[in-house]
């Protein structure tokens, strides 16, 4: 027994001075990213009033998990774009502004350790983001969003997290192209750097102050392009490349699904991860890293976009949060008014329809302007015949974008069309072609992409024109007059009603196209709405109580003998495509 307790001693004693000459310890760390939820906090679409796929519900069951696994080296970080989407995020941000916010409260729940801004975070505005921020139990960071009053970042530009003796610092930033899209009035007060050199500058302080053992880019920006203004959209590649230092660049923004790993300028490889959007999947960032002596001697990275759509629900989430779904389930069944036929979305990539007339009428009606610019924002949007609810109105309309009304002239707004069309419909050759712009040759029965996003493919309202399809880009439309029959003048000026974000340069339909620079843009609204487009159709529809949207056929594709067919031709890919992502 004596020899046992000897032999025992003797290798623990053994071990403890292996461990004392090695003092080598490696330590696993594990981030979940998740981005671009869009208000998808319950497995339940609250628009299309059915069960849906991914959301935090499925992810809190996947933290739980991990955190069984890894205790407090399990870090679950969100990336932006949590305020917007879903009716959850809306009741939060603009009916229900007392409670604590709905996103704010899960998060702190599921123990997110940090945050970062999103562009449709600022467009909720400085009320509903402050509030929210303040709420947060974590840091929401943003380095290059600047206070112009300090210079200084408005929020927080980085953390440092702490775990088992390695120290891993986020830097959080936001794509700069804000001011493109959104009113200065929601994010009055700041401005946006670009982000190359807004990484360069703080990844240096980080090193010089923090001496972390890894630092991670939690980035609400793309992968790579788009320049928007004087400033590049997308630039997290940009960074993980150029900018030494970082061994984890966790994107968002662009709902593209990535993970790759990269070698930057230094020769060091740097992982790049985006989950997409929805909490369908998430990022899952394994970091090992091994230190000697307080000095970090190995570290590896490695990265997998995990499938939420494989995990529960979680029973205990949806039990903390019941008085919440109650809640929302509640506004969204809220009867607005009724609709004497159904109308639906795709109809209005083909010619006049009653889906986007009726968003032409309402804003030409709530505005007094003399013409409307509006463009479908989903090729499946659809409102039944019957009863209109408040869940209806997200379908009709997706953004929390302004009303504005806006000075324009007549050649103005004739090239504004001009490039809508362009960037929408192909130049037909033969009636065998195609009407519509794709990505790429469509093959019969399947997937089908369109070649530019929709939510550019702007009509007009208010006069009366062809669009000749057989022409080449810029020589497609032909105005004939207003819609009442009155001359239509290049040399007039005209008021024309559309939304915050094509007002403010979006699409750059306004600017490429009608050749406003983007600093008159301004100088030319006339009138904003307080509140949201979708606010002000609600109380619209309420008003009249009963719709009967009818397509005021203003415009129409010619020649019609090619078009006619060539539409249905489309439609067909267009649903192929819907089955292929079904």
């Amino acid at each position: 027994m004596k020899y046992r307790i000897c032999i025992s001693a003797l290798l623990l004693w053994a071990g403890m001075q292996v461990s004392a000459s090695n003092n080598q310890k490696e330590v696993v760390i594990k981030i979940i990213e998740t981005s671009d939820v869009h208000g998808n906090f319950f497995p339940y679409n609250f628009i299309e009033r059915k069960e849906w796929s991914g959301s935090l519900a499925r992810v809190h069951s996947f933290v739980k998990e991990q955190r069984e696994k890894y205790g407090d080296n399990c870090l679950l970080m969100d990336n932006g774009d949590i305020l917007q989407g879903q009716p959850t995020a809306y009741y939060y941000n603009f009916m229900d502004t007392v409670s604590t916010h709905v996103a704010a409260d899960m998060m702190n729940y599921m123990g997110c350790v940090v945050g970062n801004m999103g562009n449709h975070d600022v467009e909720t505005g400085h009320a509903v983001y402050d509030r929210w921020i303040k709420q947060c139990d974590f840091p929401v960071l943003g380095a290059n969003i600047i206070d112009n009053a300090t210079g200084k970042p408005y929020l927080k530009p980085y953390e440092v997290l702490e775990r088992d003796g390695v120290r891993i610092a986020v830097l959080g930033m936001i794509t700069p192209a804000i001011p493109s899209w959104l009113p200065e009035k929601l994010w009055s007060g700041l401005h946006f750097e670009e982000m190359e050199p807004c990484a360069r500058k703080w990844v240096k302080i980080i090193k010089e102050k923090e001496n972390p053992d890894v630092i991670v880019g939690l980035f609400h920006a793309g992968k790579s392009g788009n320049v928007l203004g004087q400033v590049v959209e997308d630039a997290s590649m940009d960074v993980a490349k150029r900018v030494p230092g970082f061994d984890v660049v966790l994107m968002g923004h662009d709902h593209t699904r990535e993970c790759v790993k990269v070698q930057n300028v230094a020769g060091d490889s740097v992982l790049v991860i985006d989950p997409a959007n929805n909490a369908n999947v998430v990022s899952d960032v394994t970091l090992t890293v091994t230190k000697k002596d307080g000095k970090v001697v190995a570290k590896s990275v490695e990265g997998r976009l995990a499938d939420m759509n494989k995990y529960p629900v979680s029973q205990e989430f949806m039990d903390k949060f019941a008085p919440q779904y109650k809640a929302v389930n509640d506004f969204v069944s809220r009867k607005i008014g009724t609709i004497s036929r159904t109308i639906t979305a795709k109809d209005a990539y083909f010619g006049s329809s009653p889906f986007i007339d009726l968003i032409h009428q309402l804003q030409l009606e709530i505005s007094g302007a003399e013409v409307s610019f509006c463009a479908p924002l989903s090729f499946r949007a659809e409102i039944k015949e019957g009863d209109i609810y408040v869940s209806d109105m997200f379908n009709l309309y997706k953004y929390e974008n302004m009303l504005y009304v806006m000075e324009l002239s007549g050649k103005e707004i004739k090239d504004f069309l001009e490039m809508a069309y362009a960037i929408w419909t192909n130049q037909m050759k033969s009636p065998e072609d195609h009407l519509m712009l794709f990505k790429e040759p469509v093959e019969e029965g399947k997937r089908a992409n369109f070649k530019n996003f929709s939510f550019n493919f702007d009509s007009a309202a208010g006069i009366n024109y062809t669009v000749d399809v057989t022409k080449p880009a810029g020589e497609k439309i032909t105005i004939q007059s207003m819609s009442d029959g009155t001359p239509f003048s290049m040399d007039k000026v005209y008021k024309v009603a559309l939304n915050s974000y094509r007002g403010n340069g979006g699409g750059d339909l306004l600017t490429l196209g009608a050749g406003i620079s983007k600093e008159d843009l301004a100088k030319r609204i006339i009138f904003a709405t307080d509140k949201d487009l979708r606010y002000y159709l609600m109380q619209y529809i309420e008003q009249e109580k009963v719709l009967h949207p009818h397509a005021m056929h203003q415009w129409k594709f010619i020649p019609e003998e090619w078009t006619v067919p060539a539409a249905k031709k489309t439609i067909n890919c267009c649903l192929a495509r819907k089955r292929n992502n079904s």
